[in-house]
C-alpha cells in the first residue's frame, strides 16, 4: 500500500529505506526521501545500515520510530557524519530542521575526516537556524568525533539526549540563542563544550557563544575510569592582524584581507615565521611551509562565552565541573600576545549539585570574567579556582555572588582559590549554610 502523502508525511520505507537493505541502498533511499522536504517518517523498528552521509535541507523533519537504530557501516569507505545540513558545504543558512528519536550506532566508524574543515560531529550542523534535536541517543562514541556538533547557529534546541563514550557529547561553536536540556552524559571528554575558540581541527569558525541555557543535565561517572575534560568547557580566544614576520604555531589565527586565516599543523611545537600574507579566498593553501586555512569572512578579533545560564546540573563524576579558560600549549594558543582582551560575561550557575566526595574544583577560571552568579547550589569538597597560564599579564577583576548555597566539606572562607598575581576577586556571600 502506498503510504506517501505529501500533505501529511513521507514514509522512507516507500523509497527503499529498510532494515534489510544494504548501507549503500539505505543512503541513497534516505537521501531521496529527504530531498522531498517536509516530514519524513522512519516507521519500521529495526537497525538500518548506513554507508554514507545523508544531507538534509531546510524545512525538513526526520522522525524515527521508537526502537530504530542507524548503524554506520563501511561499504564504500569511511565517512564522518550520519547527517549534515546541505548549507554547511556552501556556508548558506538552512532553517527549520527537526531531528527526533535518532539513535546512532557508531560501530567503530570514528574518523577525523573533513567535508568542512573543523566539522566532525556524528550529527553535524553548520550555518543553521531554528534547529530542533530531541530524543537523541549515541552509546558508543569514539575518540575522534563529537556526538552532536553545531557551529554558526541561531535558535537551536537540543533536548533529551543520552550520549556515552569518549569524545565530547554536545560541542558548540559560535552562535546565539540555544537550549541544551535533559542530557545524560557519560563521556571521557567534555559532556558539553561551548568553544568560541578551538583547535584548528575543533570547529569550522570562531566567535561568540551567547544567550543560552544548559539545564537538567547529569555528568555520570564513566564507570569510575580516569577521565579528561569537564562537564562543560568554555573556551575563549583572541588574535591579531597579520604583519610581516609574525611568529605562529598550530591553531593560531590572523586577520588579513578581510578574512580570518588559521594555521593548520601537527602538534609538534614548531614555530613558523610568516613574511607573505595569505590572500586566497577559500580553502587551504601552503605558503612558506605554513598551511593556511580560510576560516571566515565575518571578521571578529575575539571569541568566548557570555550570557549563559547553567541550571539543575548534577555532577557525579569527580572532575572539574566547569572550566573557563584559554588554551596555551602545542595544540593551541587561544590568546595571541597583545590581542584585544576577550571578556567572558554574565555566567550564571543555579542549582548545581555535586554528588561525589572527592576533592575537585567546581570551577577553573583562566580568562577575564566580569561576573559569576552561583545560587541554590550544593557544594562538597570543591573550590572555585582562579589560575593563569602565561597568556596575558592582567586577568582583570571578577565579581562573584554566592547566594543560598550549602557547603558540605568546604568552608565559605576557603571556597575561592586565587593563584593569579595581582588579580582581584570580590565575593558577596548571602544566605549560605555550612554543614
Amino acid at each position: 500500500m502506498e503510504t506517501q502523502n505529501r500533505t501529511n508525511f513521507i514514509n522512507a520505507l516507500d523509497y527503499g529505506f529498510t532494515p534489510e537493505a544494504s548501507g549503500i541502498e539505505n543512503r541513497k533511499a534516505l537521501q531521496k526521501a529527504v530531498e522531498e522536504g517536509g516530514t519524513i517518517v522512519i516507521s519500521e523498528p529495526g537497525t538500518y545500515k548506513l554507508a554514507g552521509t545523508v544531507y538534509i535541507g531546510s524545512y525538513t523533519s526526520l522522525l524515527f520510530a521508537n526502537n530504530t537504530f542507524i548503524q554506520k557501516v563501511n561499504e564504500e569507505g569511511w565517512f564522518s557524519h550520519v547527517l549534515l545540513n546541505k548549507g554547511a558545504l556552501t556556508k548558506t543558512y538552512d532553517t527549520g530542521i527537526r531531528i527526533e528519536h535518532l539513535h546512532i550506532i557508531v560501530n567503530g566508524m570514528d574518523i577525523r575526516k573533513f567535508e568542512v574543515e573543523g566539522l566532525h560531529g556524528q550529527l553535524a550542523f553548520f550555518y543553521v537556524k531554528d534547529l530542533h534535536i530531541t530524543v537523541f541517543r549515541c552509546m558508543d562514541l569514539g575518540k575522534w568525533q563529537y556526538g552532536i556538533q553545531i557551529c554558526t547557529f541561531e535558535d537551536i534546541i537540543v533536548k533529551d539526549v543520552i550520549i556515552k563514550g569518549d569524545k565530547d557529547g554536545v560541542h558548540l561553536g559560535r552562535g546565539k540563542r540555544f537550549l541544551i536540556s535533559e542530557g545524560i552524559f557519560d563521556t571521557y571528554d567534555d559532556a558539553v563544550a561551548l568553544n568560541g575558540h578551538d583547535y584548528d581541527v575543533g570547529n569550522p569558525e570562531l566567535g561568540w557563544i551567547e544567550d543560552g541555557i544548559v539545564e537538567k543535565c547529569q555528568d555520570l561517572t564513566h564507570d569510575g575510569k580516569c577521565t579528561d575534560g569537564y562537564f562543560c568547557r568554555m573556551l575563549a580566544g583572541a588574535w591579531v592582524d597579520w604583519y610581516p614576520g609574525i611568529k605562529l604555531q598550530k591553531s593560531d589565527t590572523v586577520v588579513a584581507n578581510g578574512r580570518m586565516y588559521r594555521v593548520k599543523a601537527d602538534p609538534d611545537g614548531k614555530e613558523y615565521t610568516s613574511t607573505i600574507c595569505p590572500s586566497h579566498e577559500k580553502g587551504i593553501k601552503v605558503i612558506e611551509g605554513i598551511t593556511w586555512v580560510v576560516v571566515q569572512e565575518d571578521v571578529t578579533y575575539t571569541a568566548g562565552v557570555r550570557n549563559v545560564t547553567f541550571r539543575d546540573i548534577y555532577l557525579h563524576k569527580p572532575r572539574t565541573g566547569f572550566s573557563i579558560h584559554f588554551d596555551n600549549d602545542r595544540y593551541s594558543r587561544s590568546y595571541y600576545p597583545g590581542a584585544e582582551v576577550p571578556h567572558q560575561e554574565q555566567i550564571m550557575f543555579d542549582g548545581i549539585r555535586v554528588t561525589h566526595n572527592q576533592k575537585a574544583h567546581l570551577m577553573e577560571i583562566g580568562t577575564p570574567v566580569d561576573v559569576i552568579n552561583m545560587v541554590n547550589s550544593n557544594i562538597r569538597n570543591n573550590t572555585i579556582y582562579f589560575h593563569g597560564n602565561n597568556a596575558m599579564e592582567d586577568y582583570e577583576e571578577t565579581k562573584i555572588n554566592i547566594c543560598g548555597c550549602i557547603f558540605n566539606g568546604v568552608k565559605q572562607e576557603t571556597l575561592i582559590e586565587n593563584t593569579v598575581e595581582n588579580k582581584i576577586v570580590k565575593v558577596n556571600y548571602t544566605g549560605n549554610m555550612e554543614m
